[in-house]
C-alpha cells in the first residue's frame, strides 16, 4: 500500500495553523479529559496485515563501532595468528577505511570469551551481566552493512539509505502504527555519554521524519537536567491568563473555518497539543521516586544521572506508558588504537544495565511483545596498521555483530558466522534492509507493502534493493 503526501498553499497553512493550534489548546485548558482522550497517534494502518508479535521497539545504538572481535565473534585462528600479516588475498581490492595501501597485520582478541547460559552461547568476559541473560537473546553474527564511516552508517542503519533527508525506522513505526501513550511522543530518543576518550557526534537528522509529516520525528528527551527546554510556562503568567488569551484570539480567528486539511497544520496542532499534556507527563515520568532501591540496583544508575543505565530505566518506563519506538544512543564506541583500554569501561557503563532491562521486562509481562535491539552503525577489522607498539581496529563493513531479544525473536541461539579470520560474513550473511524487514514483520507489517509515494516512487524503508525477513531468528 502507498500513501500519497500532501501539499497546501503557504496563505492556506498559516491561517489554518493559527485557528487550529489555538483552538486545540483552548480545549485543552477548557476540558483535559477531552484533550487526553483524543491524544493517541493514529497511524495511517488501520489493520496490521501479520500477527503483531511485538507492540513497540527499544533499540540500543552503541554509536561508535563496537568490536564483534572483542565482544561476540570468538576467532582462535586470528588469536594463532596474531602479530602475522594479514594474507594479502582477503583483503584484495577491499575497501579498508583508513587502512588502504597499508601493510597489515592480524590483531587477535584482547579479551578471553566465556560460555554462558543453557545455550553455550560465547560472548566476552567483559560481558558477564548479559551472559547471564544469553537464553533470552538472539546473537547474530553475520550482519553486514554499506557504509565504512560513521555518519553515512548511523543514516544506513537508521533510514535504509546513506542519504541525508530520508524517514528513520522509528517514524516509519509510528507513521504506520502511530502510538499507544496518552500524553508522550510516539518516538523518543535518548542520548547518553561515558567518561569516554572521544564521544562519538549524533545528529538529529538521525532520528528525523524526513519526507514523512514532522509529526511523527523522534522526540529527544535528555537525561539530565530538563528532560525537555522550554516545556513549562514563563514565569508569572498563570493557566487562567493563558486561558483569557486564547480565548480571545480563538474568538478572532473562527471565521477562518473553512480550510483545506493539511500535514504540516496537523503536525503543529499535534505538536502544540502533545506539550500542553507534556507540561504534565515528563516530570512524572523523569520522577523515579516510586522506583525500589532494588530496582536501581539492579540497573546500576543513580536518578537524573543521565547515564546509560538511567536511560534504560527510562525506557522501560516509556514503555510502560505506551511510547512506540524508544530509541537509546550510547557514544564513545570508537576505540581505535586505545581498544584494549576503553572497551572494558564501555561494557561496564552498558552490560549490567541491558540484563536487567530484559529481566525487568520479563518480570512486568511485557518482555514477549517489546522488541529489543542492540547494534553498532559497523563493525572492526580483524587487523592492524603495525605488529608493534599500539595496535587497534578501523571501521568495517563486511561484518560486525547484534543482538535481538524479546517481542518475537528466538531466544538462546546464534545466526549466521564469519570466515576463520573474522573478516567477512560467509554463513547466513545479513543486511541492514533484512534487519528492518524483520522488525516491520515482527510489527505485524508486511515491509514490501509498505511505502510512501515521494519524487514519483514508492519509498520504503527497506528500499528497492531487495530484503528478506530473517525467519530463522523468530520464535
Amino acid at each position: 500500500m502507498t500513501f500519497p503526501i500532501e501539499t497546501t498553499s503557504r496563505r492556506r497553512f498559516l491561517a489554518n495553523s493559527t485557528q487550529g493550534l489555538f483552538s486545540v489548546a483552548l480545549a485543552g485548558l477548557l476540558e483535559p479529559g477531552w484533550l487526553h482522550a483524543e491524544s493517541r497517534s493514529r497511524g495511517v494502518l488501520q489493520n496490521t496485515s501479520l500477527p503483531q508479535k511485538a507492540k513497540r521497539v527499544i533499540w540500543l545504538s552503541m554509536a561508535g563501532g563496537p568490536s564483534h572481535l572483542e565482544l561476540f565473534d570468538r576467532k582462535p585462528k586470528l588469536a594463532a595468528m596474531n602479530g602475522e600479516p594479514m594474507p594479502e588475498s582477503v583483503t584484495r581490492g577491499q575497501q579498508l577505511a583508513q587502512l588502504q595501501g597499508q601493510k597489515l597485520y592480524c590483531l587477535g582478541p584482547m579479551f578471553e570469551f566465556r560460555k554462558y547460559g543453557s545455550c553455550g552461547t560465547e560472548m566476552c568476559e567483559l560481558l558477564p551481566h548479559l551472559g547471564s541473560v544469553a537464553d533470552e537473546i538472539c546473537l547474530v553474527r553475520s550482519m553486514t552493512t554499506e557504509a565504512i564511516n560513521h555518519d553515512p552508517a548511523h543514516m544506513f542503519m537508521n533510514t535504509g539509505s546513506q542519504i541525508a533527508g530520508r524517514p528513520s525506522m522509528g517514524s516509519w513505526v509510528t507513521y504506520g502504527l502511530g502510538s499507544e501513550s496518552e500524553n508522550l511522543p510516539g518516538f523518543v530518543v535518548l542520548v547518553s555519554t561515558g567518561p569516554g576518550r572521544s564521544p562519538q557526534p549524533i545528529a538529529a537528522r538521525q532520528w528525523n521524519s524526513g519526507f514523512l509529516p514532522g509529526r511523527y520525528q523522534g522526540v529527544q528527551l535528555r537525561g539530565k537536567g530538563e528532560p525537555v527546554l522550554y516545556l513549562n510556562s514563563p514565569a508569572g503568567v498563570s493557566s487562567s491568563q493563558q486561558q483569557a488569551d486564547v480565548a480571545a484570539i480563538n474568538e478572532l480567528n473562527r471565521s477562518l473555518d473553512q480550510q483545506a486539511p493539511d500535514p504540516e497544520i496537523a503536525t503543529r496542532i499535534a505538536q502544540y497539543e502533545l506539550a500542553f499534556q507534556m507540561q504534565a507527563s515528563v516530570p512524572e515520568l523523569m520522577d523515579f521516586s516510586g522506583e525500589d532501591v532494588s530496582t536501581l540496583r539492579r540497573y546500576g544508575c543513580e536518578p537524573g544521572d543521565g547515564s546509560f543505565a538511567a536511560n534504560c530505566l527510562l525506557a522501560r518506563r516509556l514503555a510502560q506508558r505506551g511510547v512506540r519506538f524508544i530509541q537509546l544512543y550510547h557514544r564513545d564506541w570508537d576505540h581505535h588504537s586505545v581498544l584494549k583500554e576503553e572497551l572494558p569501561l564501555r561494557c561496564r557503563e552498558v552490560d549490567q544495565a541491558c540484563a536487567a532491562l530484559i529481566n525487568d521486562l520479563k518480570h512486568l509481562g511485557m518482555f514477549e511483545d517489546t522488541l529489543i535491539v542492540w547494534t553498532g552503525e559497523f563493525g572492526r577489522t580483524p587487523m592492524s596498521q603495525s605488529n608493534k607498539g599500539p595496535t587497534g581496529r578501523d571501521h568495517h563493513n563486511k561484518s560486525m555483530s547484534m543482538w535481538l531479544a524479546g517481542g518475537g525473536i528466538r531466544g538462546g541461539i546464534t545466526y549466521g558466522a564469519t570466515d576463520e579470520l573474522g573478516y567477512a560474513a560467509v554463513e547466513k550473511v545479513s543486511t541492514v534492509h533484512d534487519l528492518h524487514a524483520t522488525m516491520l514483520h515482527l510489527l505485524g507489517i508486511r515491509h514490501e507493502e509498505f511505502s510512501v509515494k515521494f519524487q514519483g516512487l514508492d519509498a520504503r524503508l527497506t528500499g528497492v534493493e531487495g530484503a528478506s525477513v530473517l525467519h530463522e531468528i523468530l520464535a
